[in-house]
């Protein structure tokens, strides 16, 4: 086996792009390593401590406890569970039927659906004519205004019809010989055969719906059915703290508040953490479809 000999070139811009890589990765990494100290970290060494954090300032619970005391922090962990979860069944449902549509070979009107399709990519009614169409859709406060609106992404929906158009139509042909329909191709057929595009478009879906809070703050106005992340908003961009401290002191509340907001950022970011490694090995695969077929 031959040993590609490397120029002194290729050794500088290997030993670059090393230096930038560890670069990018500190200035990535730090601020959530600053995160997870900041919420373990006693609440008034962590008020005093200036600079670097590498690690905890002390060590307590407490930010966490006072978290998970707060009613509406289980409140939109429910309520965005259920908007993940069906948000994303509906997401990928809708999306696999399109994209299946798509992919199919014969209909003359193909070319102009997907004409329209694109064009939504780039032109879009607005925020006003949007809250006018769930008022009148009779969505307003309600769940659903945050799943239907946005229940296909033509980017997914591309990038999972180009998965369809590389499964060999011999396994369609088959399938239809045995007397199979559209719905049986689809769902037992195309789907199977396309898991790691599959398991990428859901994984977009869901991150999506988990980091979603603008249009929980504009359709919402029941706090009951807030979701997650709009409740982390109030915490710590309006530092809504008083009913997650039992502290008698202003200085001892304070020095809470800091905390319970690292706190609470964690408890937002942990779960959708989890989600990766299970779905790491079809990351790769399903993205560069997209990129291999037009």
């Amino acid at each position: 086996m031959a040993v590609i000999k490397k120029s002194a070139g290729d050794h500088i811009f290997d030993f670059i792009n090393a230096v930038f890589m560890c670069f990018m990765i500190v200035i990535t990494l730090y601020p959530f390593i600053y995160v997870v100290m900041a919420s373990l970290s006693v609440p008034k060494l962590f008020l005093a401590h200036t600079g670097l954090l590498l690690r905890p300032v002390g060590f307590s619970l407490e930010s966490y406890e006072a978290v998970l005391r707060n009613p509406n922090i289980k409140i939109g962990y429910v309520n965005t569970v259920f908007i993940v979860v069906v948000g994303t069944l509906c997401n990928v449902i809708a999306t696999a039927i399109g994209a299946y549509v798509l992919s199919r070979k014969g209909p003359f009107w193909k070319g102009p659906l997907m004409f329209i399709i694109v064009i939504t990519m780039f032109v879009g009614g607005g925020l006003v004519p949007n809250y006018i169409l769930i008022q009148n859709l009779g969505l307003y406060n309600s769940l659903w205004s945050l799943i239907l609106p946005g229940l296909i992404s033509t980017h997914n929906m591309i990038v999972m019809r180009t998965a369809f158009q590389g499964i060999p139509e011999s396994l369609e042909e088959s399938a239809r010989i045995d007397g199979a329909n559209d719905w049986t191709i689809l769902f037992k057929v195309i789907i199977p055969l396309a898991i790691p595009t599959m398991a990428v478009i859901s994984l977009f879906y869901a991150v999506s719906h988990w980091n979603s809070w603008f249009s929980a703050m504009i359709y919402l106005k029941d706090k009951t059915k807030y979701p997650l992340q709009l409740v982390l908003r109030e915490i710590i961009v309006q530092s809504q703290v008083s009913d997650m401290t039992t502290m008698d002191s202003y200085m001892d509340r304070y020095a809470v508040s800091q905390t319970v907001k690292y706190a609470t950022i964690m408890v937002a970011t942990i779960p959708i953490l989890c989600v990766y490694p299970f779905l790491q090995k079809y990351f790769v695969k399903g993205v560069m479809i997209g990129a291999i077929k037009g």
